[in-house]
C-alpha cells in the first residue's frame, strides 16, 4: 500500500504554512506543451504532403503550403525582421516565420523565457527524453560546473556568429537571398536533410537524443541559439520568481526541480536568462506563498495569467498576420513545380 512522503520539516524558529490546494501549474503548462507539439506535427505533416505533390508533378495528394513551417527558419525570420526594421516594410517571402519570431520574443519578454518552458516542441521532447532518463536510471546527471559554464557558452557564441550575419548583411543582399532558389526552398532543404538523413547526421542526433536522456535539457542548455535570443529577451522581463526568506523553510526542493539547474533556494529572485518560466519550482514548494511568479511592487502573477498571456500572444499576433495579409507565402505553383524536385541542387549563395 502507497504512503505518502511526509512533509519536510521546517528548520528552527520557523513554521511550515502548508498550501491550502494542490498546485495545478504543471498539468496546464504540459497541456500547452503537447498542444503545440501536436500542431507542429500536423504542420509537418502537411508539408510533406506539399513537397511531395510538387516533386511527384501532382501526381499524389494536394496540400497546401502551411505558413507555421517558417517557424523552422529562424536565420531567415531574423533577416526578415531586419528588413522590417530597417525600410518599415513586410517581406513578401516567410512573413509568418517573422511573424512568429516576433510572437516568441514578446512572450519571453513580458513573461520570461516562457516560450521555451511552455511551446517550444524541441524543448518538449528534451523534457520528456530526460524525465525518461531519470525513471529508468533513477537520477540525472549534472556535468562539473566549470565544464557545464565552458558549454553553455557555446549557444551563444553560435547566437553571436548567427546575428553578426544577419546585421552584416544589407538589406538589398537579405532580399536577394530569400527570393532567390536557395530562399525560396530553404524550408523544403530543411525537410530534406530530415528525410534523408545521412550517416555522420544519424550519428550526431542520436547522441544529442541519448545525452538529453542522462542531462537535463542538453540541446536547450547548451547549444540552443534561438533559446538564447529568447534568454537575453527574458532579461528585459517585469517578472521573477520571487522567493520569500520568512516563509521558506530551506528545503531545497525547488532547486532540485528546477530543469536549468538554479540554485533557487539560494536567492531572492531569479533573473538569470536560464529560466524558462517553467514554474516547476513553484509547483514542488510545500510552503504556502515561500515562492512565487511575481511582477513589480511584489504583485503575485497567477499562473493563469502566465498561461493566459502566452496564448493570447501567439494567437494575437499570428492572427494579426493573417488579418493583415502578410502570413502566407503567394508564390506560383509552376515555381514550386521547377524549384522543389531539385532544392537540394541549390547551395548557399
Amino acid at each position: 500500500m502507497a504512503t505518502l512522503a511526509p512533509a519536510p520539516a521546517a528548520p528552527p524558529g520557523k513554521k511550515l504554512l502548508k498550501r491550502a490546494a494542490p498546485d495545478r501549474s504543471q498539468a496546464l503548462r504540459r497541456g500547452f506543451q503537447l498542444a503545440f507539439l501536436a500542431l507542429n506535427v500536423w504542420i509537418a505533416a502537411e508539408f510533406y504532403l506539399f513537397v511531395r505533390y510538387y516533386e511527384t508533378g501532382g501526381r499524389s495528394v494536394w496540400a497546401s503550403r502551411p505558413p507555421g513551417v517558417e517557424g523552422w527558419l529562424p536565420i531567415a525570420s531574423l533577416m526578415n525582421l531586419k528588413v522590417l526594421l530597417v525600410t518599415g516594410q513586410t517581406p513578401r517571402l516567410h512573413p509568418a516565420g517573422m511573424f512568429l519570431l516576433i510572437a516568441f520574443l514578446a512572450m519571453s519578454w513580458i513573461f520570461r523565457k516562457s516560450f521555451c518552458g511552455w511551446l517550444c516542441p524541441v524543448g518538449t521532447i528534451s523534457e520528456y527524453l530526460w524525465r525518461l532518463g531519470h525513471r529508468t536510471f533513477g537520477r540525472n546527471f549534472r556535468l562539473p560546473r566549470r565544464l557545464d559554464i565552458g558549454l553553455r557558452s557555446l549557444k551563444y557564441i553560435l547566437l553571436g556568429l548567427f546575428l553578426y550575419a544577419v546585421v552584416s548583411m544589407p538589406v538589398p543582399a537579405i532580399r536577394a537571398f530569400l527570393e532567390g532558389p536557395y530562399g525560396i526552398v530553404d524550408d523544403v532543404k530543411m525537410l530534406n536533410f530530415f528525410r534523408f538523413l545521412g550517416l555522420t547526421g544519424g550519428i550526431v542526433v542520436a547522441l544529442l537524443v541519448l545525452a538529453s536522456v542522462f542531462v537535463q535539457n542538453f540541446w536547450c542548455r547548451y547549444l540552443c541559439p534561438y533559446g538564447a535570443l529568447m534568454g537575453f529577451a527574458s532579461l528585459a522581463s517585469p517578472l521573477r520568481i520571487r522567493r520569500e526568506t520568512s516563509l521558506c523553510i530551506d528545503c531545497g526542493k525547488c532547486t532540485k526541480a528546477c530543469p536549468s539547474a538554479l540554485p533557487v533556494d539560494q536567492l531572492i529572485t531569479i533573473q538569470s536568462a536560464e529560466c524558462t518560466g517553467c514554474m516547476q519550482c513553484v509547483a514542488v514548494c510545500p510552503a504556502a506563498g515561500a515562492l512565487l511568479m511575481s511582477a513589480p511592487r511584489r504583485k503575485h502573477v497567477p499562473v493563469w495569467v502566465v498561461a493566459a498571456g502566452v496564448a493570447g500572444l501567439f494567437l494575437g499576433v499570428c492572427g494579426y498576420a493573417q488579418w493583415t495579409g502578410h502570413w502566407r507565402t503567394e508564390l506560383p505553383s509552376r515555381l514550386y513545380f521547377e524549384l522543389i524536385p531539385h532544392a537540394n541542387e541549390f547551395t548557399h549563395p
